[in-house]
């Protein structure tokens, strides 16, 4: 029995460590390229992977690279921000001869990460209207204390200082959303653009033309984005990157006025929030099955929102062209499974928002198309064996119906958080009188409507900066919360609709891709490894009492067992 115990409890161990059964398929290298906006969370992924004995490499050259990389079969899958088949002015992205698929694999916000000081004190709570960034990155806007931002920032005395916007040189998805973004909510500034920069027709684009004689920069990838705007003597500088280049840097991101007149930032909550509004494809006959359309979600009226949500694919193979083989697609379908159950669970700490539970279910399909796969086809209501973050018994996305309401003081008005952003910790304090135009000034950029087109205020303000900012209070009444508290919780404001629903079949993965069997034998084998402690000195107490009893209790009598 010690035997069969001790058995039993190594046999889990080697499947707790490995997470899969000892007669799985070996796995071959894969390779992919492509996007650096979801490059962090593919990073920790293969990291992570590796404990199963995968190996997983990644190229993160951006989306466009990536995009021809997979087309032109140097690479076994992609990532990549937008998809094929878009129009960039003139050119053109044609997709692919191999056979392809698109698979969602990570949420989150394209920022405006940032390094200001005012004198000796670094700004962490910059607040920013469509207008004011709109004018940043079109050269028409090239000071701080232009009175468009001054005016997004009542508490704060901008500085007289020269901007130096940062922007992508190499072709990139964050460009394109940034671009299609502008060019939704801020037209005018936008076409203008494109006239002094020559783009004609003025489209949206993932290679950022930079105005010749202007202060802006080009780096290559968020990477270089970061780096670029984290420099000590960098100060004025402010670029576009994924959050969590923010995060990994310690500097700060504007909070954004979205639709509802609130400035955001895009926390994983806000993210999730967002995106319910995204309107993704689901004609599965369609070669764009399940990319996004945003529209809805640059005009959300929710408070939450944060306007520059979206999501990042894989671009996956669905055929054997080269380099492809069968073993790869065993491979690369392990890997995608693993990122969308397990894979999930770390993407809110990095950055990101996790995935709901329609595109879980919408990818597992998806990965089913890869030659070689052995993906698991069953879906149920029971979703323990995939412990994503977003996902509840009822199909709630749980990340959105969690997400608090922002604070009165993140409203647009006279008043301003003094709360660090992004990976900034430290509070920037403000002056009521810092603007001279906080009272009833707002930027217009709260204009925008389902059209997208240009708003027609200028925010240039009429009031002293020292108002008691009843607007906010009576938003923060409307919400049921003071407006001075530092958040309005979590209670759904009047009009608003309750939780979330979105539509979709729940998943539950194999095992070996996610941890709830995994929980359950760690259970086993400790209880296992209990006994095989215990139980040898309990049986020779247990033996001994029985010869003491057989005895009769006579001291030297003979020991009889019954």
């Amino acid at each position: 029995m010690r035997r069969l115990a001790a058995g039993a409890a190594a046999l889990a161990a080697v499947f707790l460590l490995t997470g899969q059964p000892a007669s799985a398929a070996s796995y071959v290298p894969i390779l992919g390229a492509g996007s650096t906006w979801s490059a962090n969370a593919i990073d920790d992924w293969i990291t992570n992977i590796a404990q199963y004995g995968m190996t997983v490499n990644y190229q993160p050259v951006g989306s466009t690279s990536g995009r021809q990389e997979f087309a032109n079969g140097t690479v076994d899958w992609g990532a990549s921000e937008i998809p094929y088949g878009v129009r960039d002015g003139n050119n053109y992205d044609p997709p692919p001869a191999r056979g392809y698929a698109y698979m969602p694999d990570t949420a989150g916000g394209t920022t405006f990460m940032y390094n200001l000081k005012i004198g000796n004190t670094r700004v962490t709570n910059l607040r920013l209207s469509g207008q004011a960034i709109a004018g940043i990155f079109t050269g028409q806007i090239t000071n701080w204390d232009n009175s468009i931002i001054q005016n997004d920032n009542p508490g704060l005395k901008m500085p007289d200082l020269q901007i130096v916007p940062v922007v992508r040189s190499d072709g990139s998805g964050a460009t394109a959303q940034f671009t299609q973004w502008m060019l939704a909510t801020e037209p005018s500034y936008w076409t203008k653009y494109c006239a002094l920069v020559g783009r004609n027709p003025c489209t949206q684009t993932s290679a950022y033309p930079v105005l010749p004689g202007s202060a802006m920069i080009g780096q290559s990838g968020d990477l270089g984005v970061s780096g670029y705007v984290s420099q000590a003597q960098a100060d004025g500088a402010i670029g576009y990157v994924e959050y969590s280049y923010a995060l990994e840097t310690g500097f700060p991101v504007a909070l954004v006025l979205n639709a509802a007149g609130y400035y955001t930032q895009p926390t994983a909550q806000n993210v999730a929030v967002s995106l319910l509004k995204a309107q993704i494809n689901y004609d599965k006959s369609s070669p764009d099955y399940l990319t996004q359309n945003l529209s809805q979600v640059y005009t959300d009226p929710d408070p939450r929102t944060y306007e520059l949500s979206s999501y990042s694919y894989m671009i996956l193979p669905t055929d054997l062209s080269p380099p492809m083989t069968t073993a790869k697609g065993y491979t690369l379908g392990a890997f995608g499974a693993y990122l969308l159950c397990q894979g999930q669970v770390p993407l809110d700490a990095l950055g990101y928002s996790s995935l709901p539970i329609n595109l879980v279910e919408a990818g597992f399909q998806q990965l089913q198309k890869i030659p070689g796969n052995q993906v698991p086809t069953t879906t149920t209501a029971e979703i323990q064996g995939c412990h994503n973050p977003t996902f509840s018994t009822n199909g709630t996305n749980t990340l959105a119906d969690t997400d608090p309401y922002p604070p009165a003081c993140d409203k647009q008005g006279p008043t301003q958080c003094t709360t660090g952003t992004g990976g900034a910790t430290t509070s920037t304090p403000v002056s009521p009188s810092a603007s001279g135009s906080g009272g009833t000034g707002t930027s217009g950029s709260t204009g925008h409507g389902a059209s997208g087109s240009a708003s027609t205020g200028t925010g240039t303000g009429t009031g002293t900066g020292t108002g008691t900012g009843t607007g906010s209070a009576a938003s923060a009444a409307a919400q049921g919360c003071s407006p001075d508290s530092p958040n309005c919780g979590a209670a759904t404001p009047s009009g608003q609709a309750g939780p979330q629903t979105v539509n979709g079949i729940p998943v539950n993965s194999a095992a070996s891709l996610g941890d709830g069997l995994q929980v359950t034998l760690m259970g086993l084998a400790a209880a296992l490894l209990v006994c095989l402690i215990l139980a040898p000195p309990l049986i020779a107490q247990a033996g001994r009492r029985r010869r003491q009893r057989g005895g009769g209790g006579r001291p030297g009598g003979p020991g009889v067992f019954p």
